[in-house]
């Protein structure tokens, strides 16, 4: 398929439509107190949706829709699009796609404003989904998402999920896929996901499930691998931070492998394993028995009561009567694959253009 080709076709199928969605409060947990971590600031997050804006529109998204929040972002955005109408398409930012804000609806500051706006984004025919945050981000914006692309770019602060990417990057395999010029059947990895059952209560992971024997959820991040039991993984890299990195030192599993892995952890245990388990947090942790997990299988937790934690943040208390259980499946959220997008897009000579193209040079730029 060439260029001319995925623009005829995205002209059958309606708009080119990418929602981006970014979390104010990403990057700003109690791990940043305990450790040396630093904070994600809200201008960056600002200026990596003006460079995804810039990919957008050089590669032929139509609309872009835009989550709003209280912390900043949405509005140094709408400032920045003031000033782009201002100037003109012209110069480095070049076109921008039309931008539409979506609100009209509360900011609650939780997670739920994360579910609204994908959720909306869907509704309003979203071909991409890209989220800004950490895993916990990315895990609210699967679960609202369905069987749209996600990518997922880093500004938290455990991020295993979402990737460190140049967001000019992201922003032109994102504006492809949506496009339709680089085929979706291609261009995503459908993800493994943890699914943990307590009582009537039900919640998914990306990356993992922790057990920790304390009662109550109060901050949510989990920072201390001293009150963990159980560590259940849905993959496991050697060059992660956060509680994966404990099992990525002894079992790894890559988040392409149809398996996960689960272990129990004591502080006595004779295994011991140094783990940067925080961004400047590197602590010894023991490790009893390591199993795999195989999809489908349910695996039981051991505490009779205690508070379960879903990539990282504390979601669900439980008690006798509740017998928890985590299951790995294999039907996560669709991913956008950004290395085979743009290695598609070179093979395809889909951002290769002539003089004549682009026109005449402004010389003043």
């Amino acid at each position: 398929m060439d260029a001319q080709s995925g623009a005829e076709e995205v002209s059958a199928l309606g708009d080119a439509i990418v929602g981006v969605v970014a979390n104010p409060l990403s990057g700003r947990d109690i791990r940043r107190l305990v450790t040396q971590a630093s904070v994600f600031p809200t201008a960056e997050k600002a200026n990596m949706i003006q460079r995804m804006l810039t990919a957008f529109g050089a590669v032929g998204v139509h609309r872009a829709l835009l989550s709003t929040d209280l912390g900043g972002i949405s509005a140094s955005v709408f400032r920045a699009l003031e000033r782009h109408r201002a100037t003109g398409p012209h110069g480095h930012d070049g076109r921008w796609p039309e931008v539409e804000f979506l609100d009209g609806q509360p900011i609650r500051q939780t997670a739920q404003d994360t579910v609204d706006a994908v959720r909306r984004m869907v509704t309003a025919g979203a071909r991409v989904i890209v989220c800004l945050g950490g895993d916990g981000t990315a895990r609210v914006a699967a679960s609202a998402a369905g069987d749209v692309p996600l990518l997922a770019l880093s500004t938290g602060t455990n991020n295993v999920f979402p990737a460190v990417r140049e967001a000019t990057i992201a922003g032109l395999a994102a504006g492809l896929v949506a496009t339709g010029a680089v085929p979706g059947e291609g261009a995503t990895t459908r993800a493994k996901l943890l699914e943990v059952r307590a009582g009537d209560r039900t919640e998914t992971a990306l990356v993992d499930v922790a057990v920790s024997t304390e009662r109550h959820v109060g901050a949510r991040a989990v920072w201390d691998p001293a009150t963990v039991t159980q560590l259940f993984c849905a993959f496991a890299e050697p060059d992660a931070v956060g509680l994966s990195s404990v099992l990525g030192q002894l079992s790894p599993v890559g988040r392409r492998e149809p398996h996960g892995v689960t272990a129990r952890l004591a502080a006595g245990a004779p295994r011991q394993v140094l783990a940067p388990i925080a961004p400047g947090l590197v602590v010894p942790v023991g490790v009893r028995e390591i199993e795999p997990m195989r999809p489908g299988s349910a695996h039981r937790v051991d505490a009779w009561a205690g508070v379960i934690a879903v990539d990282g943040e504390r979601e669900l208390t439980f008690g006798p009567g509740d017998e928890p259980a985590v299951r790995l499946r294999a039907d996560g959220p669709r991913c956008v694959d950004v290395p085979a997008v743009l290695a598609a897009s070179a093979r395809l000579g889909l951002l290769r253009r002539t003089a004549a193209d682009l026109g005449p040079v402004d010389t003043d730029v």
